[in-house]
C-alpha cells in the first residue's frame, strides 16, 4: 500500500510520525486525581509537546475494559501509571495495568509508575487500600453463580495481583514529601528524555515503500546476531535510498545506546578538501561525549570512532558512500559492539564487503536491500500528488499523465521533479514539455544519474556503457559480449562494474536491462559530443537522425555504431523516400555496429564498412545473403524476419525427387564467414533449408526460432565444433534433426520447444563414429533420443551429453515418451518440460545428477511430482488451467528449494506437498493419530460436506469435499459445521481472546488443542455489522503469544473461505508445542482474528500417555522441517515472532513471478537432524 503524507517542517511533532498515535497513556483513578494531580500532569505533558491520551469518561460501564482504551494503550509509546489510594478498586484501572505491562514485554512500551501518596510495599503485597480492594473483588467472584463467569473472575484476579507485584518492582517515583509542581516538572523531563522528544524530526515523505520499511524494521529488530549487522541499501541515484534510510532511522534510533545519521557523504567529501574530517567530527560528536580536543588528522578520528563503537550498541547510517576511503574512515577496522546496526546507502554494490571490517576474523553479518522503483499505480499517485495535489489525474490530463509516468519507469525523483514542473500548467504546455525532455534530458535528474557514470574508473567501462545505452538494451548478455569483445571492449569485468554501480542489471532471461532514464543519460553523454551535428558523434541511435545522415551521405570515420529501423520512422512519410544507397556508408570506415532493420537499400553491398562486427538486418528483402557482403570481420549476423529461403551451399535435400543444388550463398572463400560466431535467422518463415556449416568454423550460437518453413538442417552442423547454443524452437516442420548434433562436444544449450515430437517413444542409443545407431551401448560423448512417430517413420534426435540446458516445451510428450534413464546427461542443470500432457514426473528425470532447475509450467494433466533430483533448487509449476496436482514428494536429502507456484495448481479438497502441507479426509486418518492429538469423540459425520477455497477465487472457485484434516507448520486442523466445541476443550472464553497459564504437570507436554466457534462472514457498513452471505466464513488469523518466553506465532490457515449450510463453523486445531515453546508456568494469550465474529474460543493441553510409546505415531509429521520447534527462519518477522502462512513459500497469481520481496524461504521438506524417514512413517 502506498503511504502518502504531507508533513511540513513546522508540523507538530506528534508521536504519529514514529508509528504511534500518542506518546503517553495516563492510567489513573479519576475519583482520586482527575481534577488535581492528573489534570496538572496532563497539561504539563501537552505543553511539552508530548502527545498524551487521557480518558474523559467519569463513569465505568461494564466489567471489561472498553476497546477504545485498549486501542489507546497499544497506540502509545509509554504509560504513566498514577497509583493512588483507590486505584485497585477500579477493574478498569487494573485491566489497564495488565495490558500496559503486556505491552512493556512485547513492544518496548515504556512504563513510568508514580506512587501518589501510597507505599510501593502496599502495592506489591496488596496491603492497606490495595488489600481491601482485592478482597472486594474476591467477594464479587465468590458471589457469582455462573461457573464460566466465576472462572473468568478468578483468572482476572490472578493477573491483577501479578501486575501489581510487577509494577511495584519497577523503578517509580514517589510524591511523598515533594512539592507537586516540582514533582510534575521532574516527571515531564524524564519522559522528555526517555522518549527522545527533543530529537524528534518530521519523517520524510515515503511513497510505495511499505515492503522496504517492513524489511528494514524486521532487520533492525532481529537480535539473533552475535556480531554487528550491516545492511547495504543499493540502487540508482534518486531511487529513494536516502529517504528510506532516514525514515527508518528516525523511527528507531531511540532504541539504541547512541546513534548517528551522516548524510550526503559523497557530495560533502567532493566539495571540501577536509570534508571527510568534518564527517568524522560529526560522527564523533553524535556517539561520544563532548570534547574540547581539536583533531586535524583523519586517522586520529578513526581511532576515536573505533574506541567508541566497540563499547556500546550503535545505530549508524552512512548515506551515499562512493569510495572505500570514506567507508574505512567512518567505520574503522576494529569492529562494532554486538547488536549494533549499520545502514549504508550507495550506488556501488562492491564497496561494503571490501572495507576493513570484512577483513577481520569475525566478520559482520551483511545483508543487501536493492530498491528497484515504484509500481505503476504508486508512480501515478506520486506524480499526481505533485502535479495536481491529488492522487489521480485531472479530467483531460489522463493521457499526458500516463505518458510521463511510463517515461519515469517508477523513478521517484523523476516523478517528483516532473510533477512539480507541470503543476498548474495547461495541456499544451504539458505536450510541449514531453517533447523537450526527450531531447534535452531533464537537468536535475540527469545530474543525479550522471554521478554514477562519472564515477566509473576506466575509459573501457564508460565506452561500454555508451555502447549498451545506444544499441544493446534488451539483448542477450552472451551475444552482446561476443559482439563487443570483437570491438576491443573488455566486457566481463566491464559489465560487472556497471552492475555494481547500479547502471545495469541482468534479467532472469539473461537480457541486459537498463532503466530508461539511465539509458537516456548515456545517450545524452554521446549527444554532447556534437549536439547540433549528429554525423560528428560516435554513435547514432535516433532513427530519424540516422536516416538523415544516410540520406545526405554525411557519415564519416568517427562513427562507431549506427541504428536505423524504418518501422520506427513516422508512418505518414512516403515509403518511396525511404530507399537508401549502400554508398552512403562508404566513408564510415570505422563503423563496427550497424542495424538496418526493414530498410530498402540499393547498390553494391561491398560498399558497407569492412570493419563491421555486428550486422542486424531484420526484414531483409532478398532470398539469399548477397555474395558481396563484407564478412571478414563479422562476428554476429542477425537476419530475423527476413525473406531468405536458404542459407549455405549445396547438399542433399530428401524432399526433392532429384539431387539439385539449392539456391543460396555459394561460398568461394572458406574464410568469408570465418569470424562469424552468432547467426540469427529467427522468424524467417520462408527459410526451407540450412547448410554450409563447414564454412562456419567459429559459429557459437545458432538461433532459428519460429522458422516455421524449415524442414531440414544439414549434417554438416557437426563441423561447427565451437557451437555452444542451438535454438530450433517452433521449427515445427522439421522432418529430422541432423545425426551429427550429438557429436558436438561444446553445446551447452539446446532448445527444441514446439518441434512436434508428438507421442514419440524416446530411448537412449549409442552413436558410433560412422553415425550408425547401436542401442545396446552408451557413450560419454552423446546419446540419442529415438523417436518413432505414429506413422512409424523412423528418425533419431541425437543430443550432446554435455548439455547444461535442455528445453522440450510444448511437444505433446507424455511420461511414456521418455527413456528409463537420463543419467548420461550428467551436466544438465536446467530442464524445461512446460506445456506437455504429463501426468507425473518422468522417471528418468530423477536420475539427473546435477539438475537445479525444473520447469513444468502449464502441464495441465500433472497429478503428481514424486522425488525430483535432490540437487533441485528451483521448481516452476505455474498453471493457467483447472487444478489437477495432488501430490509432491521429495528426497529427504534434498537441497534447499525455491518454489515458483500459483494457487491454480492446488485444489483445496485434496493436496499433499511433502514438508509443506498435507490434506486428507478425516475418515482416512488413523485412530491412533487422532488419539495422539487428543481428538476423541468428534461429532463429524462422513456424510457432512463443505466447500472451501484459497484466496482470489471466492466464491467461484469453491470446491466441495468431505471433512478434511489439514497439516502445516506442525499444526493439525479440521473445519466443520457446528455450534458446540468438543467437551474436552476445558478452558473456554466468550469472544475472540483468552489468557491462561500452563499448569504444573509431571507429564511431558505434547501439544495444545485450540478451538473456536465462528459466525458467518460479516461486513462493516457505516460502523454496523451486517451479514454478507449466510453460510460463508472467512477464516481468521490465529495468534498464540507466550508472554513468558517472548515468542509469538501468528497462523493463517491454508484455506481462506469456507461455505457450509449452517450458521456456525467450528475450527479445531492441534499445535505441536514442545518444552522449548511452552512449559509449566508460562503465561499464554490467544487471539482469534481482529474483525471476525468469534462466539467462543477455548484450549486444552495434551500430555504424553503414561508409559513409553511403542512407536512415535506422529514421527513422520515431526520430521518435517518447517514446523513449530523446527526451522522457521524464513517466517520470523522479528525476534521471537513468526508469521506462519503457506503463501510465503511461493507466489500466488500470475503477474508476480518474483516470489519474495525480502528474505527468500529456502524450502526443505525434512529436518536435516534426521538423516532419513523411518520406514512406514511416510504416509501415502
Amino acid at each position: 500500500m502506498v503511504v502518502l503524507s504531507d508533513l511540513s517542517q513546522g508540523s507538530s511533532s506528534s508521536s504519529s510520525t514514529h508509528g504511534h498515535r500518542y506518546d503517553v497513556f495516563l492510567s489513573f483513578r479519576g475519583l482520586d486525581t482527575r481534577n488535581s494531580f492528573t489534570a496538572y500532569l496532563h497539561k504539563a505533558l501537552m505543553d511539552a509537546n508530548i502527545a498524551t491520551f487521557l480518558d474523559d469518561e467519569e463513569i465505568e460501564i461494564g466489567d471489561d475494559l472498553k476497546p477504545e482504551l485498549q486501542s489507546a494503550i497499544k497506540a502509545c509509546r509509554a504509560s504513566v501509571i498514577v497509583l493512588s489510594m483507590n486505584y485497585a478498586s477500579s477493574t478498569w484501572c487494573l485491566d489497564e495495568l495488565v495490558l500496559i505491562l503486556e505491552q512493556r514485554m512485547t513492544s518496548n512500551h515504556v512504563v513510568f509508575p508514580i506512587f501518589y501518596h501510597v507505599e510501593p510495599t502496599d502495592v506489591r503485597k496488596q496491603q492497606s487500600s490495595f488489600g481491601d480492594a482485592m478482597a472486594k473483588h474476591r467477594e464479587k467472584m465468590e458471589a457469582e453463580t455462573d461457573a464460566n463467569k466465576r472462572s473468568k473472575w478468578s483468572q482476572k484476579i490472578a493477573s491483577w495481583k501479578k501486575a501489581l507485584r510487577e509494577v511495584a518492582d519497577l523503578r517509580g517515583k514517589d510524591v511523598n514529601g515533594r512539592r507537586e509542581t516540582e514533582f510534575i516538572e521532574e516527571i515531564v523531563k524524564d519522559i522528555y528524555s526517555r522518549l527522545c522528544i527533543s530529537s524528534r524530526r518530521p519523517l520524510p515523505q515515503i511513497f510505495g515503500m511499505d515492503n522496504s520499511i517492513e524489511f528494514l524494521t524486521s532487520w533492525l529488530k532481529d537480535a539473533s546476531s552475535h556480531t554487528a549487522d550491516i545492511l547495504t541499501i543499493l540502487g540508482m541515484g534518486g531511487i529513494g535510498k536516502t529517504s528510506l534510510a532516514k525514515y527508518v532511522y528516525l523511527s528507531h534510533f531511540r532504541d539504541f545506546d547512541t546513534s548517528s545519521f551522516i548524510e550526503d557523504i559523497s557530495r560533502r567529501c567532493n566539495e571540501k578538501l577536509n570534508g571527510l574530517i568534518d564527517l568524522q567530527k560529526e560522527l564523533c560528536a553524535d556517539i561520544l561525549k563532548p570534547s574540547l580536543l581539536q583533531v586535524a588528522d583523519a586517522s586520529t578520528y578513526t581511532s576515536m570512532i573505533n574506541n567508541a563503537v566497540s563499547s556500546k550498541k550503535v545505530f549508524l547510517v552512512l548515506d551515499d558512500i562512493d569510495n572505500l576511503d570514506q567507508l574505512n574512515a567512518l567505520l574503522g577496522s576494529n569492529g562494532f559492539h554486538a547488536g549494533s546496526k549499520i545502514i549504508i546507502t550507495t550506488k556501488d554494490a562492491w564497496l561494503t564487503e571490501s572495507c576493513e571490517l570484512f577483513k577481520m576474523r569475525l566478520k559482520p553479518k551483511h545483508a543487501t536491500h536493492e530498491l528497484k522503483g515504484l509500481s505503476y499505480i504508486q508512480s501515478q499517485q506520486l506524480f499526481c500528488f505533485h502535479a495536481f495535489r491529488s492522487y489521480s489525474p485531472k479530467v483531460g490530463y489522463e493521457e499526458v499523465s500516463e505518458k510521463l509516468v511510463k517515461y519515469c519507469e517508477g523513478h521517484p525523483m523523476a516523478l517528483k521533479i516532473l510533477g512539480r514542473s507541470l503543476y498548474n500548467r495547461d495541456i499544451a504546455y504539458w505536450e510541449g514539455y514531453i517533447k523537450e525532455i526527450k531531447k534535452e534530458n531533464c537537468s536535475p535528474i540527469n545530474n543525479v544519474l550522471r554521478m554514477s557514470f562519472d564515477s566509473l574508473s576506466f575509459k573501457n567501462d564508460k565506452e561500454l556503457f555508451k555502447h549498451l545505452a545506444c544499441f544493446f538494451v534488451g539483448m542477450d548478455r552472451d551475444v552482446t559480449e561476443t559482439i563487443l569483445k570483437a570491438c576491443d571492449i573488455e566486457t566481463r569485468s566491464g559489465i560487472t562494474n556497471l552492475i555494481d554501480k547500479c547502471l545495469l542489471n541482468i534479467e532472469w532471461n539473461n537480457k541486459l536491462m537498463m532503466h530508461q532514464l539511465l539509458q537516456e543519460m548515456g545517450r545524452f553523454v554521446v549527444r554532447e559530443e556534437s549536439p547540433e551535428k549528429p554525423w560528428k558523434r560516435s554513435r547514432l541511435w535516433c532513427h530519424e537522425e540516422s536516416f538523415k545522415v544516410l540520406k545526405q551521405k554525411k557519415g564519416k570515420g568517427n562513427l562507431l555504431g549506427l541504428a536505423l529501423d524504418m518501422q520506427m520512422i513516422e508512418k505518414e512519410k512516403s515509403h518511396s523516400s525511404f530507399e537508401l544507397k549502400t554508398d552512403a556508408m562508404s566513408n564510415m570506415v570505422n563503423l563496427m555496429l550497424l542495424q538496418l532493420n526493414y530498410v530498402h537499400i540499393n547498390g553494391s553491398y561491398e560498399n558497407l564498412p569492412k570493419e563491421l562486427r555486428w550486422l542486424c538486418m531484420h526484414g531483409f528483402p532478398l532470398k539469399s545473403v548477397p555474395s558481396d557482403l563484407p564478412m571478414e570481420n563479422l562476428v554476429a549476423l542477425d537476419m530475423s524476419y527476413s525473406n531468405i529461403e536458404s542459407f549455405g551451399n549445396g547438399y542433399k535435400y530428401p524432399r526433392l525427387q532429384k539431387r539439385q543444388k539449392l539456391d543460396g550463398l555459394c561460398l568461394k572463400d572458406k574464410s568469408l564467414f570465418g569470424s562469424l560466431k552468432v547467426l540469427n535467422l529467427s522468424f524467417s518463415h520462408k527459410l526451407r533449408s540450412l547448410g554450409g556449416f563447414d564454412e562456419l568454423p567459429a559459429l557459437e550460437r545458432l538461433i532459428l526460432t519460429n522458422c516455421t518453413g524449415l524442414f531440414e538442417v544439414c549434417d554438416s552442423i557437426g563441423e561447427c565444433v565451437e557451437l555452444v547454443h542451438i535454438d530450433m524452437s517452433y521449427c515445427n516442420k522439421l522432418e529430422k534433426l541432423p545425426k551429427s548434433l550429438g557429436m558436438l562436444k561444446k553445446v551447452k544449450t539446446l532448445l527444441l520447444d514446439g518441434c512436434n515430437l508428438g507421442e514419440s517413444r524416446i530411448r537412449i542409443a549409442h552413436m558410433d563414429s560412422s553415425n550408425n545407431i547401436c542401442t545396446n551401448k552408451l557413450t560419454s560423448s552423446s546419446f540419442v533420443l529415438e523417436a518413432i512417430p505414429n506413422d512409424s517413420k523412423f528418425f533419431v534426435i541425437s543430443l550432446p551429453s554435455l548439455l547444461v540446458t535442455l528445453s522440450l516445451k510444448d511437444n505433446n510428450l507424455s511420461a511414456e515418451s521418455f527413456p528409463v534413464d537420463f543419467s548420461c546427461l550428467s551436466m544438465l542443470k536446467k530442464l524445461y518440460l512446460d506445456e506437455n500432457p504429463l501426468v507425473s514426473l518422468p522417471y528418468c528425470v530423477r536420475s539427473l545428477p546435477r539438475l537445479e532447475i525444473l520447469s513444468m509450467i502449464n502441464c495441465y494433466m500433472l497429478k503428481s511430482l514424486e522425488h525430483p533430483p535432490h540437487t533441485l533448487r528451483k521448481l516452476f509449476l505455474f498453471s493457467d488451467h483447472k487444478p489437477s496436482l495432488r501430490k509432491i514428494l521429495f528426497d529427504p536429502k534434498m537441497s534447499p528449494l525455491t518454489f515458483f507456484i500459483n494457487n491454480k495448481m492446488f485444489p483445496a479438497p485434496s493436496l499433499e506437498i511433502e514438508g509443506m502441507i498435507k490434506i486428507q479426509p478425516m475418515a482416512s486418518v488413523e485412530k491412533k493419530v487422532l488419539h495422539c492429538l487428543g481428538w476423541t469423540n468428534l461429532d463429524i459425520s462422513n456424510e457432512r460436506r463443505l466447500r472451501t477455497d484459497v484466496e482470489h477465487y471466492w466464491p467461484t472457485g469453491l470446491q466441495e469435499s468431505e471433512i478434511q484434516m489439514y497439516y502445516e507448520f506442525g499444526i493439525f486442523s479440521t473445519i466443520y459445521e457446528g455450534e458446540e466445541m468438543p467437551s474436552w476443550i476445558t478452558d473456554r472464553s466468550t469472544g475472540p481472546s483468552m489468557l491462561f497459564t500452563i499448569p504444573s504437570s509431571p507429564k511431558k507436554l505434547r501439544g495444545l488443542n485450540l478451538c473456536y466457534v465462528q459466525s458467518p462472514l460479516f461486513h462493516d457498513v457505516n460502523q454496523s455489522l451486517k451479514v454478507v452471505d449466510n453460510g460463508f466464513f472467512y477464516l481468521p488469523t490465529v495468534t498464540i503469544d507466550n508472554i513468558t518466553k517472548n515468542r509469538t506465532w501468528t497462523y493463517d490457515h491454508y484455506i481462506d473461505i469456507v461455505n457450509v449450510s449452517g450458521d456456525s463453523l467450528i475450527v479445531l486445531s492441534h499445535w505441536m508445542f514442545g518444552m522449548n515453546e511452552m512449559e509449566d508456568g508460562d503465561h499464554i494469550t490467544l487471539t482469534v482474528g481482529s474483525n471476525q465474529v468469534i462466539k467462543e474460543c477455548g484450549v486444552s493441553l495434551v500430555y504424553d500417555d503414561d508409559g513409553e510409546e511403542k512407536e512415535d505415531v506422529l514421527g513422520y509429521y515431526k520430521s518435517w522441517n518447517h514446523i513449530i520447534g523446527g526451522d522457521l527462519t524464513g517466517f520470523q518477522s522479528t525476534t521471537g515472532k513468526y508469521d506462519l502462512t503457506i503463501k510465503k513459500f511461493f507466489a500466488f497469481g500470475f503477474d508476480d513471478i518474483s516470489i519474495f520481496s525480502g528474505d527468500e524461504i529456502h524450502f526443505r521438506a525434512f529436518s536435516q537432524q534426521k538423516s532419513s524417514i523411518p520406514e512406514g512413517l511416510r504416509l501415502g
